[in-house]
């Protein structure tokens, strides 16, 4: 007789189609309520780990890497024991045999199949949209294209004014792109936003540099091998030499149709998210409910909590469509909306307009109830609305002071009152994730929350957009009293460890650990191999505190840094000489003409940093390269000293008052080699007239009759930020010195990734101003120690190409530290 406790039941199969937000919710609802029920087999498109699609555009703008938008990093789906084909496009679904098929030849069974492929951009169809430079903005493989497109520089073309279309406007313009948002409505954002919201967010973006061309239909994309214009259906036309559409999105159903699912729009699902074939649920912006489809994070995470309860065979919930709002951050402009925000005939407006302050409020009304409301500029009271729209309020009583919202309503309540605390139980605090107030309250009390990054782990409130974050800090505030700390938290460097970067930096100079390896063995990491964070950081501390003694661990450096160059979408790299100050020379262009020539470089080109970029180059050619050039490495590709920017000051410029180009080589000189937290840029400007673009460089020096005013922290990336004056001095090596005491202070001081912009606004100019320019013992310190770091630095490719033989070199130029 067969054993009753051997036969033990299978776990079913579920495979997920698409590794995005979506799928992936439902896969972590399902874990909390059947996670023993199914054996999990995720396939997804992209080669990376689910990440938030919501923080593409900082990383576009270099904000932020790719690592920090990871939602689920690959040991969550092993500690879970779920199976994750990255890079594995499903190409069929065969419902006979229960199997999805893949483009490389694998197939996995399956008894449910969860299909989340998500939305593909939709690409306008008029003729030339197949040409090279002719991007979309949907993924990271847009944004590294995109990325690359800046750094060729030029005019960028973006056709749609919608949310990403501004983003990416915004973007492409911070990092040096001329950039015209060509729309075909009246005003940008149109969805989101009336005329008047939407004059107030165009002048906001033209004052940051954007053009606008609005009511124009696009008629063809100009260009033989690669985009170089647009025409409009008025014959006029607008030269490009990247173009972006971001006209919207389309819903991926190929498959779906392809096995014979009912589609229209999307895929048809009932309010459980089954399919027309029971075994197959679907859930995202490939989906469509009663003729609805959704794009916004909020809707698509009630969908996929709803398919997880029916995978768990729970059966309680249903799907009946979502009442949603929108509150976005375009350029670091508040907006909100929700409902009928546009009203007319038959509905009642109460709006607010302050032009000076840039805020603008409107609510709609019908029947003495909220049916609309949007927010412009100020966007606090924008939880309150969308509570009293959807609960369907009277608010007779206090419709005069609405737009002020909750802490003006008379005995209701009091101005600087604790907002949250205010509104309902039910009321939505993160829009993202559909989080209601009663659920982070309750997740405090009873899991003993205390701190904001507790509350983000347990209940996601304020983990995607962070546009809710003050609400929920204002919650641990109302619900832990006085037990709720709001000072900064000591945050971790990752998860690897508990010790925060601050920590890591005091135990590396107190123990003297001088390698990475040494680190994670004195101070008891968790993984004995770190992490792609970790790594780089540590081995940066190290350096940086031991420059001498301390072991550079090139395993620890990302691979720009390991190959000396830039690594390219195609896989070939970038090699950009250093060309001090700008400042070359016929026999210097010459030579890497010639290189360029001898090697079929496909693309020579200037940066917007005024330096020259070979493009193209294979990996196995980039000693041979960097032999024959015999020019030092310009540390374009790495977290270093990449360029001084200078314009021709007092020689050749009518309106100079400084000699910038002298100067600018002095500071290059003086400084290159220098290894950071983050990339850091300079420019010297000769006169008032700021053509260097100074104010938005991590060191910026405009030239002026007295002599020189020194700016710090400026930024020039998707958070643009104007640089602050730090002092003025006279002489060039006054310059030099300030210039090395501030940039050995953010050496020393800022976190690893953390760029100059963030770092002056945490720890303060005022405390800048004490270190580097009243202090002058410690500013001849600071000077000193980042001499002797960069006394021990030496030049990446001289160490390469020591051993390279048959070259046509000249001699690599040697410049004093």
């Amino acid at each position: 007789m067969m054993n009753p406790v051997a036969v033990q039941r299978r776990k079913a199969r579920l495979v997920v189609v698409g590794n995005g937000m979506a799928g992936i919710r439902a896969v972590e609802e399902l874990l909390k309520m059947a996670p023993e029920l199914y054996e999990i087999t995720v396939f997804g498109d992209e080669p990376h780990p689910n990440y938030n699609r919501i923080l593409l555009t900082p990383v576009l703008a270099g904000d932020m890497a790719l690592e920090e938008t990871i939602l689920n990093p690959l040991g969550w789906y092993a500690e879970h024991g779920i199976t994750l084909h990255t890079g594995s496009r499903v190409t069929a679904i065969d419902r006979v045999k229960r199997q999805v098929l893949t483009e490389d030849g694998c197939s996995a069974p399956y008894d449910r199949l969860l299909l989340a492929t998500g939305a593909a951009a939709a690409i306008a169809p008029i003729p030339g949209n197949h040409l090279p430079g002719v991007l979309s903005y949907r993924d990271m493989s847009d944004v590294e294209q995109l990325t690359h497109s800046c750094e060729l520089g030029g005019e960028a073309v973006v056709i749609g004014g919608g949310l990403l279309g501004l983003e990416v406007a915004h973007g492409l313009r911070a990092r040096g792109m001329g950039v015209t948002v060509v729309h075909r409505r009246a005003w940008p954002l149109d969805k989101q936003l009336d005329a008047r919201g939407g004059a107030l967010l165009q002048k906001a973006m033209e004052d940051r540099g954007v053009r606008f061309l609005l009511g124009k239909e696009s008629a063809e994309i100009l260009g033989d091998t690669h985009v170089t214009g647009l025409r409009f259906t008025d014959d006029s036309e607008i030269s490009a030499d990247v173009l972006v559409m971001t006209i919207g999105i389309k819903p991926r159903i190929a498959i779906a149709q392809a096995a014979g699912l009912q589609c229209e729009t999307g895929i048809l699902v009932n309010d459980t998210l089954q399919t027309y074939d029971p075994r197959i649920y679907a859930v995202g912006e490939c989906v469509q409910h009663r003729g609805q489809t959704y794009g916004l994070v909020a809707p698509l995470f009630e969908q996929a909590k709803v398919a997880a309860n029916h995978l768990a065979e729970y059966g309680r919930m249903r799907y009946q469509g979502s009442v949603t709002s929108t509150k976005l951050k375009v350029t670091g402009i508040e907006l909100f909306s929700a409902g009928d925000f546009m009203g007319g005939e038959g509905y009642e407006e109460v709006t607010l307009l302050d032009g000076s302050q840039g805020i603008y409020k409107k609510v709609i009304l019908q029947d003495n109830k909220v049916v609309g409301g949007l927010l412009y500029g100020d966007t606090s009271i924008g939880p309150w609305l969308f509570q009293l729209m959807r609960d369907g309020t009277d608010i007779s009583a206090f419709r005069d002071n609405i737009v002020f919202g909750e802490t003006h309503l008379g005995d209701s309540g009091h101005a600087g009152e604790n907002q949250a605390s205010r509104l309902a139980d039910g009321a939505e605090i993160c829009g993202c994730n559909g989080v209601a107030k009663d659920s982070i309250v309750r997740a405090i009390r009873e899991q003993g929350l205390f701190t904001l990054e507790e509350v983000r782990k347990c209940t996601k409130a304020s983990a995607s957009c962070g546009s809710c974050t003050g609400l929920v800090e204002q919650l641990l505030a109302s619900t832990l009293g006085g037990f709720y700390d709001s000072s900064p938290k000591k945050k971790a460097l990752c998860g690897c460890t508990d010790f925060s970067h601050q920590e890591i930096r005091d135990a590396i100079i107190q123990q003297k650990l001088l390698s990475v390896r040494q680190t994670f063995a004195c101070l008891d990491w968790r993984h004995p191999g770190g992490c792609a964070t970790c790594r780089p950081a540590v081995n940066y501390y190290v350096r940086t505190a031991w420059p001498a003694e301390g072991l550079d661990d090139a395993q620890s450096r990302f691979i720009n840094e390991r190959a000396h160059a830039n690594i390219q979408k195609d896989g070939t790299y970038s090699v950009i000489p250093r060309i001090y100050g700008g400042v070359t020379s016929p026999a210097e262009l010459k030579r890497i003409a010639e290189v360029a020539e001898r090697h079929n470089v496909p693309m020579v080109k200037f940066t917007g940093g005024q330096r020259l970029d070979l493009l193209g180059v294979k990996k196995e050619d980039l000693p041979q390269i960097w032999a024959e050039l015999g020019m030092p490495s310009g540390h374009a590709y790495g977290k270093a000293l990449r360029t001084v920017k200078s314009c021709v000051g007092t020689e050749f410029c009518r309106f100079g008052v400084q000699d910038s180009t002298h100067l600018a080589i002095e500071l290059e000189k003086g400084l290159e080699r220098m290894w950071a937290p983050h990339k850091v840029k300079l420019a010297v400007s000769g006169c008032p007239r700021n053509c260097s673009e100074s104010t938005i460089k991590d060191f910026g020096i405009i030239g002026v009759d007295s002599g020189w005013e020194l700016y710090v922290g400026g930024n020039g990336g998707m958070k643009v930020r104007a640089a602050e004056l730090l002092c003025k001095v006279k002489t060039h090596a006054e310059v030099l010195e300030m210039a090395k005491a501030f940039l050995q202070m953010y050496r020393e001081d800022a976190q690893y990734l953390e760029r100059t912009a963030p770092w002056v606004e945490r720890v303060g100019l005022d405390h800048i101003k004490a270190v580097v320019v009243v202090d002058v013992a410690s500013r001849q310190q600071l000077a000193a120690r980042l001499d002797f770091a960069l006394s021990q630095e030496k030049d990446p490719w001289a160490e390469a190409v020591s051993g390279c033989l048959n070259i046509h070199a000249a001699p690599l130029r040697r410049i004093p530290a």
